[in-house]
């Protein structure tokens, strides 16, 4: 097992989480390689591993071998303790990290990274969406989950949008190569109260799943904010499936 240190300076190192070494040892409180695992935060604090805003997912671009990393928010992260990983105090809003392995080698213990998306509203300081004009771009707030298509466009699921934003949580879809790197487009809104969770495409990309998490939460019995999905019943979770209107081409291609 690894522990990541982001550098300021762009650069990154996997550290290995292996008892002896370093300040995992018994005298710092970790007697046991087992121990090392049981105490994963406290040994990657003794080596220094950067801490990052909520990391809620992990995945790789299948198109550019690029490894992408959501912080969906932090609250707590004061001034004092920002750095560059993690430029901003109280982050409700979250954001994406791009991770490059040294050689393009996910064996690699180094790497080179940046970042891709600062989430939020365009008018506050801070945002990133690859530099574009904020009129071309749908704003998102608390990334949560990833996948990617077969072009290597990321498409980002959020769990807590309406907090920074107007709107549901929803499915939102950017390049990550070209002039239109970064551009996030809304593609899917869930209902009020409801959590965008787990998209995946079939391998040939003619169906993609998502899931609409507790729908109407915060609401009641007797004034239900949603009533998902049947709109008779009590709210109840569901898996999507979107389709093409045809049943056979890619969903959601991004030219």
């Amino acid at each position: 097992m690894y522990v990541a240190r982001f550098n300021d300076d762009g650069t990154g190192e996997w550290l290995p989480l292996v008892h002896g070494e370093g300040q995992l040892t018994e005298a710092n409180g970790f007697p046991s390689q087992a121990e090392v695992l049981a105490k994963t935060r406290l040994a990657a604090d003794a080596l220094g591993a950067t801490k990052m805003d909520r990391p809620e997912d992990f995945e790789t671009n299948p198109a550019t071998g690029k490894v992408y990393l959501v912080c969906t928010n932090n609250n707590r992260r004061t001034l004092e303790e920002t750095d560059a990983a993690n430029p901003r105090p109280n982050n409700l809003a979250g954001h994406i990290i791009e991770i490059t392995e040294d050689g393009n080698d996910h064996a690699a213990t180094t790497f080179t990274w940046e970042v891709f998306i600062m989430a939020g509203s365009p008018e506050h300081s801070g945002t990133w969406y690859g530099g574009l004009d904020p009129e071309l771009i749908s704003p998102l707030a608390a990334p949560d989950n990833l996948t990617f298509d077969n072009d290597g466009n990321i498409w980002i699921s959020t769990d807590g949008l309406p907090n920074n934003l107007p709107g549901n949580d929803g499915l939102f879809v950017a390049p990550t190569e070209g002039e239109e790197r970064g551009r996030t487009m809304q593609f899917f809104s869930t209902v009020p109260g409801a959590e965008c969770s787990g998209p995946i495409f079939t391998p040939d990309n003619t169906a993609l799943f998502v899931s609409v998490q507790h729908p109407g939460e915060g609401g009641t019995l007797e004034e239900p904010l949603s009533r998902w999905p049947d709109g008779d019943s009590p709210p109840r979770p569901s898996v999507v499936l979107i389709t093409a209107e045809n049943g056979t081409a890619r969903v959601g291609r991004v030219a």
